[in-house]
């Protein structure tokens, strides 16, 4: 039997209607400024906002940057370096150094894309030789996860998940625990690179481009909004805006989910206007995922600022006919522009181009620096919630409620929420025959919903009768449907308790989406991901709205007078159910099965396999869930087969905490 799921597009259209109003303010904003004075205004209040959504970034460490080998060429030389962005964290990069010029030289930061081999794409070494040819040295380098910087290598040259975003996703998620945001580790190893690249002789540091495809044009848009010794960008194939990202369904890459950013009224665009009117052209394709509309309504709200201040021959725009990618035409678009703002004469056609073998531009002895010995992103992680768990200690009582109180950052609630009463089910082999069924509106402004069940012995299809002892309310591990069915538990519990409940909080079980593909739940790139990754983007998270969902039901039990609850959560429910279990006074008795141990474990263990939907950022910083259940003891909580990091029976844990 299928499990039931009758609203499945409804994380969908909450999502489009919470983007949808930031868009709108957005552009209304920044199409209404009119005067230097407010632009220059507008610009001051967005550089404030960038470290509320990267964060500090950390100290400049030495760089001990190595030359391990160069290639030369008629026209250029290639010299590979290995520098530390930071301590004991490596970065492989290739400095494409001009031949026949004479006196100072322009430079160009040149960024990647999402390429598995990294700086040695094609496209991606065209343009650094290409900038060379023209004069111009330039520096491009691995991102971590991809090239000879992978994060999870497998010791025989590939990843143990999947190059590129998928490594990218695992690491973020782990970080999130310890309020780190690994697009911040990608700004760093930028903003360390720009220090390499403007150490060389002969550059000429008011000549500065940045530039890059995809994910590199994510990092350009980074560069410019925290290092201002760029005077000219070009982002490609990038520059579109979340809001369109998120109605077209398009799950957005782990570093650009850029924390707070729509929270603080922030879009795309806004990370280039913290530096206007430096030059800079958005290079697009017309057939690209990344939705053209949205680009051009980004050039619009860029023009418009750019015009204000007198500055309209710094800003273009090209679109190519092409796919995704850093095409021949966008580069030569960009060389064009870069060329006539850096006072180049040279021509801006691509001629000769020599594409080495990735062996050739290799950095490393074995083409990884996990060879020799280096640092992982996941070992920063497991060190950081050590430092953490003992600088926060064991917080309990009254200050622990306040801890989780700040970090969930719930909105407040005004009684029970509004609902809808569905018609009874019947043959859907629960331990009673009858299910009334409600839909809670714990969301009214966007329309985020609860769907609860209420078993029963005879048919209804009304409102709850009043409440006549305690009652079960149950949230379930992916869908409380299948899990009433079919655990044995559940079936013992609703045949011995009178009043029953069973809550799908949003994104599970009657509203589990089919959105993005509908095979890709579980994908670490999927449907799940993407609602809990733009709940980031809005600083918020998938737990703390699940929470909210939860104590709605309880609200709304309470008006029943069913105000003595024994909670029973499985899996990922147990996370929001235990939360929600320790503020709220109404939750008497506990019952978590298969929860996880720690958020601690999940940061320290490499291989972890909890969801990104799972992580609440920031919280090792505040508390652990075992602070959490040594509170519920006094609830009499009884944990049943707690899972590990794997999400896998964790090995002698107690059955009962209390």
């Amino acid at each position: 039997m299928e499990p039931l799921n009758r609203f499945p597009r409804m994380m969908q259209e909450y999502l489009t209607r919470r983007l949808r109003a930031v868009y709108r303010d957005n552009h209304e904003r920044v199409m209404g400024l009119r005067t230097r004075k407010q632009v220059l205004a507008y610009r001051k209040e967005l550089r404030e906002k960038m470290p509320l959504i990267f964060g500090e970034l950390p100290e400049r460490t030495p760089l001990n940057v190595r030359i391990t080998g160069e290639i030369e060429r008629d026209t250029h030389v290639i010299r590979k370096l290995i520098f530390d962005s930071r301590p004991g964290f490596p970065v492989t990069a290739n400095l494409y150094l001009p031949k026949g010029f004479e006196g100072p030289r322009p430079a160009v930061l040149c960024l990647c894309g999402h390429s598995a081999n990294g700086k040695a794409a094609e496209a991606y070494q065209s343009f650094a030789q290409a900038l060379a040819r023209m004069g111009y040295t330039g520096l491009i380098f691995d991102p971590l996860g991809q090239g000879e910087r992978l994060q999870y290598h497998d010791g025989e040259g590939g990843s143990l998940f999947r190059i590129g975003v998928q490594e990218h996703n695992i690491a973020a998620r782990q970080q999130l625990l310890v309020g780190e945001f690994i697009g911040t580790w990608f700004v760093w190893d930028g903003i360390r690179a720009m220090d390499v690249l403007l150490s060389q002789e002969n550059v000429d540091t008011s000549r500065v481009g940045v530039t890059g495809n995809s994910g590199g044009g994510n990092m350009t848009t980074y560069a410019v909004a925290n290092d201002p010794r760029s005077t000219m960008s070009a982002p490609s194939c990038w520059i579109t805006s979340w809001h369109h990202n998120g109605v077209n369904e398009e799950p957005i890459d782990a570093e650009q989910c850029a924390l707070n950013a729509l929270g603080l009224g922030v879009e795309q665009s806004d990370l280039l206007l913290v530096q206007a009117p430096e030059p800079t052209i958005l290079i697009t394709q017309e057939q690209d995922f990344f939705d053209q509309r949205g680009s051009l309504e980004a050039y619009d709200r860029l023009r418009h600022v750019y015009e204000v201040l007198g500055a309209e021959d710094s800003l273009a725009y090209h679109v190519g006919p092409q796919r995704h990618g850093y095409w021949q035409d966008g580069r030569e678009a960009m060389y064009a522009f870069f060329n006539a703002h850096a006072g180049v004469d040279a021509p801006s056609e691509e001629r000769e181009l020599t594409i080495e073998e990735d062996q050739t531009l290799q950095c490393t002895e074995t083409g990884q620096v996990d060879d020799m010995g280096a640092r992982c992103v996941f070992d920063f992680t497991r060190e950081k919630s050590k430092r953490l768990a003992r600088e926060r200690g064991k917080p309990s009582g009254a200050e622990l409620k306040r801890r989780v109180r700040d970090l969930l950052d719930l909105p407040e609630r005004d009684g029970p929420p509004d609902y809808r009463v569905l018609r009874p089910w019947t043959r859907r082999e629960y331990a009673r025959r009858y299910a009334s069924q409600f839909v809670l509106e714990t969301d009214p402004a966007f329309g985020a919903e609860a769907i609860v069940t209420k078993l029963e012995d005879e048919r209804r299809a009304a409102r709850p009768l009043p409440g006549k002892g305690p009652a079960v309310l149950y949230l379930p591990h992916l869908s409380s449907d299948e899990e009433l069915r079919e655990d044995e538990l559940l079936r013992e519990m609703a045949t011995e308790n009178e009043a029953f409940f069973a809550c799908d909080y949003r994104g599970i079980g009657e509203s589990r989406p089919v959105t993005c593909r509908p095979d890709m739940f579980f994908h670490l790139y999927g449907s799940d991901y993407h609602y809990a990754s733009y709940a980031l983007v809005f600083g918020e998270s998938y737990v703390a709205w699940r929470v909210h969902d939860v104590l709605c039901t309880l609200d709304w039990m309470a008006s029943f007078d069913y105000d003595q609850v024994h909670l029973v959560a499985c899996g990922w429910g147990s996370i929001p159910g235990a939360l929600a279990a320790l503020l709220d006074d109404r939750i008497e008795r506990v019952t978590l099965v298969n929860a996880p141990t720690s958020y601690s474990e999940m940061a320290e263990t490499k291989m972890q396999q909890w969801p990104l939907s799972a992580m609440l950022p920031h919280v090792l910083e505040e508390f652990d869930l075992p602070d959490v259940y040594r509170e519920l003891r006094s609830k009499h909580l009884r944990m049943i087969e707690p899972w590990n990091a794997m999400m896998e029976p964790a090995e002698g844990e107690s059955a009962d905490e209390g």
